[in-house]
């Protein structure tokens, strides 16, 4: 196991009906800044129960973050910030909505330009303190709400952005709101979670134990309860799983003391930011092909994650990777998620657009181990046409 430091802050609450101890957790005499994205919130009734938890504290709305949540959006709020000399920021709503309000309760305090916050890939950016934030998750998929990280997209490219100083002071987790999610949604959470964690997980083995096997208990959670949240609105206990094996996925538990991948999601993020296919989506199109591109160089966590994740006991090691690969592209599939490129209109030309963007973007060293280049990353996306 590598050497690592593990912090995090966040307090979970987790259940139904729990809005009302946002009274506790707030400081009484907060201007809070309620922010959400397209107005699902209103709909699913978590804005109303929100301003109801609030109380008598003054409270000002910033709706309409977007998917992927755009730059020039995100500094309005700021504007709205410094203005009414907000003290507080509540985001309710899914990933988009959480990870803008971590970019603006940084660039609400920070004295330089807001832009430079976004280009220091997974170091942190240079601020020294934040607005404090706290979320109500309606929308499990990416972890957010008990992590430090954010994307934001800036000139139609997606930038992380990771910092201690923007873990949530809490994070609210009902299964209750997720209920009149669009089915899409859903199936793009599952997804989106069971891919954080093989960045973590499928690479080479440290010896990590502990990690390797909550992992793995992820995993089967999500192929277990996920399909049964996805067809059935009303299975609370599915849907509780599915939520907690989405944060799980994401909150440095399991990658800690590990190496980590994420090329997955730096060529899903150049996918979405050209063509707009939604994350999640971009994702598991991307993960069987670069699977199968990389057995070798990942021979021995494939092998384990077939044996352990996929219960594959028979035939030799190549036979068991290729299953469990075939089988991990199944479940995307069983999940109404088309995996293939040619389904969103994507051709060579595309093709040659997506790599073309990440070698501006200086995203030619990519891997746990930094040996996948733009030939690698050309290949899987031809196999995954």
């Amino acid at each position: 196991m590598q050497n690592f430091d593990f912090y995090n802050p966040t307090h979970i609450v987790f259940g139904q009906n729990r809005l009302a101890e946002l009274d506790n957790l707030i400081p009484a005499d907060a201007k809070v800044l309620v922010l959400y994205g397209g107005g699902s919130v209103k709909r699913n009734g978590a804005l109303e129960q929100v301003k109801a938890g609030l109380g008598e504290r003054s409270v000002i709305e910033f709706g309409g973050i977007e998917p992927n949540p755009e730059f020039t959006t995100l500094m309005k709020a700021v504007d709205i910030v410094k203005q009414e000399g907000i003290t507080f920021l509540l985001a309710v709503g899914g990933g988009s909505v959480m990870d803008g309000t971590k970019f603006i309760a940084l660039a609400a305090k920070f004295d330089s330009e807001p832009e430079s916050l976004l280009f220091h890939g997974f170091n942190p950016p240079p601020a020294k303190e934040a607005l404090p934030l706290g979320c109500v998750a309606t929308l499990p998929a990416t972890g957010s709400e008990m992590n430090m990280g954010a994307v934001v997209t800036y000139n139609h490219q997606k930038y992380p952005v990771m910092s201690p100083l923007a873990f949530p002071k809490f994070s609210f987790l009902d299964p209750e709101f997720t209920k009149t999610l669009p089915k899409e949604q859903i199936a793009n959470g599952i997804a989106d979670a069971f891919i954080h964690v093989t960045e973590q997980y499928l690479t080479y083995p440290v010896n990590a134990k502990v990690q390797d096997r909550m992992a793995e208990g992820v995993l089967q959670t999500l192929i277990e309860e996920g399909p049964i949240t996805y067809a059935d609105n009303d299975n609370m206990d599915a849907r509780k799983n599915f939520i907690w094996s989405a944060t799980m996925a994401l909150n440095g538990i399991i990658g800690s003391g590990v190496p980590h991948d994420w090329a997955t999601h730096m060529i899903g993020h150049e996918l979405t930011a050209s063509y707009g296919i939604a994350h999640g989506r971009t994702l598991a199109i991307v993960l069987p092909s670069l699977l199968r591109e990389r057995k070798t160089q990942k021979h021995d966590k494939l092998t384990q994650f077939a044996e352990r994740v996929w219960n594959i006991t028979e035939g030799s090691d190549d036979d068991k990777i290729n299953l469990a690969i075939d089988k991990t592209e199944a479940f995307f599939n069983s999940l109404d998620i088309v995996t293939n490129l040619t389904h969103y209109d994507i051709d060579d030309q595309g093709i040659e657009k997506v790599v073309g963007n990440m070698e501006k973007m200086g995203l030619t060293a990519l891997s746990e181990t930094g040996d996948l280049d733009l030939a690698c990353v050309t290949r899987i996306l031809h196999a995954a046409k």
